[in-house]
C-alpha cells in the first residue's frame, strides 16, 4: 500500500505539470487583459502599456508558463493584480472558510444520505421509499444557484430566520462561544444548499448499490441461517454496497469545493469560490491559475483517497 501511494504521489506530479499547461495556455489567450476593466480617464494608453509590461503580459507564452511555473515551485503564486499583494496570503485567508464549509457539507450529506439509502433500498416500493426517490430527484434536477436564491427568498428574505450574505455580523464584537454560533448562523443557508444538492447523488448512487447487494445469492444464504436482519442488512449488505459509493463519496469532496463557486457567490462567502469568481471578472490571472490548480489538486486526491478506501473496505483488493 505504501509503494502504491508513492508512486500516486509521483504520477501527480506530471498531471499538475500538464493541468497547469492547460490552463495557463487558456487563461493567457483571453481576449482582453488585466487591466481592459479599469475605467480610469486619467490613464492614457503609455500608461496602460507601461504596466501591462511591467506584469510581463507582452511576452510570449512560453516564457510567461516559464516565469510562473519557476516561482510557483518554491511556493510563490505570484502577485494579485486585484488585490496587489501575494496570492498565497489571499489563498491562506480564504482556503480555511470553503474548507470549513465543504467539509461540513460533505459530512452532513453522507450522515444523512447514507442511512436514508439504506432504509429505502429495505423497504423498496413502500411511501418512504418514494419520497426519498422524489427528495433525491428533486435535488438531482434543480440548480445549484437557483435552489440558493430560493433560500435566501424565503428563509432569508420572508422568513428573517438567516443572515443573507457574509460569514459573520462585521461590527458585532462577538468573541469565543458567541463568535461561533453568528458563523454557524451565517452558514446555515449556504450549507443547506450544498448538503441538499450533494446528498441527492449520493443518496441514488447507494439505494441502487444496496438493491444490487440485496439481490445476491450470499444475502439469501445470510437470511436462510436465521441472521437477524439488522446483521445482514448492516454487516453483510452494507459492507459490500458501500464499496462503489467510496468513488461517490470521495469524489464528491473535491467537487464541493470547486463547486461552491456560484453558492459561495450568491451568499457572498468569503471562499475560494467568490475569490475565484472575483479573479475571473477583473482577469486576475495569478490568482485564476491558483483557484484552478487548487480545485484540480483537490480532485486528484479525492481520488487517491477513493483508491485508499477501496482496499480498507474490500479486503479482497490489494494494492502491490
Amino acid at each position: 500500500m505504501r509503494k502504491y501511494i508513492i508512486r500516486r504521489l509521483l504520477i501527480l506530479i506530471p498531471v499538475l505539470i500538464g493541468i497547469s499547461v492547460i490552463i495557463f495556455a487558456l487563461i493567457h489567450n483571453m481576449p482582453g487583459d488585466p487591466y481592459s476593466h479599469m475605467i480610469d480617464p486619467n490613464l492614457t494608453q503609455e500608461d496602460k502599456a507601461t504596466m501591462l509590461e511591467a506584469i510581463g503580459a507582452n511576452d510570449p507564452l512560453p516564457v510567461k508558463y516559464y516565469k510562473w511555473i519557476s516561482r510557483a515551485i518554491t511556493g510563490d503564486l505570484g502577485y494579485s493584480i486585484r488585490y496587489q499583494e501575494p496570492v498565497t496570503d489571499i489563498l491562506k485567508r480564504r482556503i480555511f472558510n470553503t474548507l470549513l464549509l465543504s467539509v461540513a457539507a460533505f459530512i452532513l450529506s453522507a450522515v444523512i444520505a447514507i442511512p436514508l439509502a439504506v432504509i429505502s433500498s429495505t423497504k423498496q416500493y413502500s411511501i418512504f421509499d418514494y419520497m426519498v426517490t422524489v427528495l433525491a430527484f428533486i435535488g438531482l434536477s434543480i440548480p445549484a444557484f437557483f435552489f440558493a436564491l430560493l433560500m435566501v427568498k424565503f428563509l432569508a428574505f420572508d422568513l428573517g430566520l438567516f443572515p443573507i450574505s457574509g460569514m459573520y455580523s462585521i461590527g458585532s464584537g462577538y468573541e469565543g462561544f458567541k463568535h461561533f454560533l453568528n458563523v454557524l448562523h451565517h452558514m446555515a443557508l449556504p450549507l443547506i444548499v450544498l448538503t441538499f444538492i450533494s446528498l441527492a447523488g449520493l443518496m441514488r448512487y447507494t439505494r441502487s448499490a444496496m438493491l444490487e447487494v440485496l439481490s445476491q445469492d450470499y444475502i439469501r444464504t445470510a437470511r436462510a441461517k436465521g441472521l437477524s436482519e439488522r446483521v445482514v442488512i448492516y454487516k453483510h449488505a452494507l459492507r459490500n454496497g458501500l464499496i462503489p459509493v467510496i468513488t461517490i463519496l470521495s469524489l464528491s469532496l473535491g467537487f464541493l469545493l470547486s463547486g461552491a463557486i456560484l453558492t459561495e457567490t450568491v451568499f457572498v462567502w468569503p471562499g475560494m469560490g467568490t475569490l475565484a469568481f472575483q479573479a475571473i471578472l477583473n482577469r486576475d490571472y495569478p490568482l485564476i491559475i491558483s483557484c484552478t490548480m487548487i480545485f484540480a489538486l483537490t480532485v486528484l486526491m479525492a481520488n487517491l483517497f477513493a483508491d485508499i478506501m477501496y482496499a480498507i473496505v474490500d479486503p479482497r483488493i490489494r494494492y502491490d
